[in-house]
């Protein structure tokens, strides 16, 4: 891994609409994990992003790509393939839960704010983990092979909520079952394919904004040599490329 660079991109204390704590502890980032579906099936590459409804507590109102909290049990989901040995390394880097824990919980919280089903038709196990069972009960296994790890942020210890998020991207045409369209949801509305200019006009968090730019790399130009890795050090924010 690179020795850190100092950035001022990825948590600018005035880029986001956020509570600043003063005087309490900072609290515990809770790992979590996001999916960024790619379509090519036109001109421009499109990404799938969605409103966060206004009455949440962390970033209310804020156009986002699915994803939420790993539950314990997403670690124990069946799936018909696994993440490749290099995405598997990278995730294990500072992190003491099961890699492939992340990926699968980025596929469970796409279905449930979106309603897509990403991997195959298959015949599950007769058990669902919870949370598991829609999909189970519609025999889809997840896949994680087309998955790849693109980037890892921290929220700084001044906000209200901290997340470990890790972000995955996938093109669409490979992990999708079928071609259904999105679905709003209670956590996510005004779901909706869009350019990557398109999502930069829209009200995104700065992480956000700073994952398209990542996606914009990959897509238009030479790979970076690895996902960035975003976090609060004692000199202020960072970013390491974790190769």
């Amino acid at each position: 891994m690179t020795k850190p660079k100092m950035i001022r991109t990825a948590f600018d204390r005035e880029s986001d609409d956020e509570v600043i704590l003063t005087g309490r502890p900072s609290p515990r980032p809770r790992d979590a994990a996001t999916l960024i579906l790619v379509r090519r099936d036109q001109s421009a590459p499109r990404v799938l992003m969605g409103k966060r409804s206004g009455r949440h507590d962390f970033m209310p109102d804020k156009y986002v790509f699915p994803g939420g909290r790993v539950d314990p049990q997403d670690s124990r989901v069946f799936s018909v393939s696994e993440l490749t040995a290099e995405t598997d390394r990278r995730l294990r880097f500072q992190s003491r839960r099961k890699p492939r824990a992340f990926a699968l919980t980025a596929i469970r919280e796409t279905f449930e704010e979106t309603g897509l089903l990403i991997g195959q038709t298959v015949q599950t196990p007769p058990r669902a983990p919870d949370g598991w069972q829609p999909l189970y009960e519609m025999n889809v296994a997840p896949c994680l092979k087309n998955l790849h790890f693109i980037g890892r942020a921290i929220t700084p210890p001044y906000r209200p909520k901290r997340f470990d998020a890790r972000f995955f991207m996938a093109e669409a045409e490979q992990v999708l079952i079928d071609d259904r369209p999105p679905l709003d949801g209670a956590e996510l509305h005004d779901l909706q394919w869009v350019t990557l200019t398109e999502a930069k006009a829209l009200d995104l968090p700065s992480v956000t904004r700073f994952m398209l730019d990542e996606i914009d790399q990959r897509l238009t130009g030479a790979p970076p040599p690895g996902p960035p890795f975003l976090r609060w050090t004692r000199g202020g924010h960072s970013q390491d490329r974790l190769v």
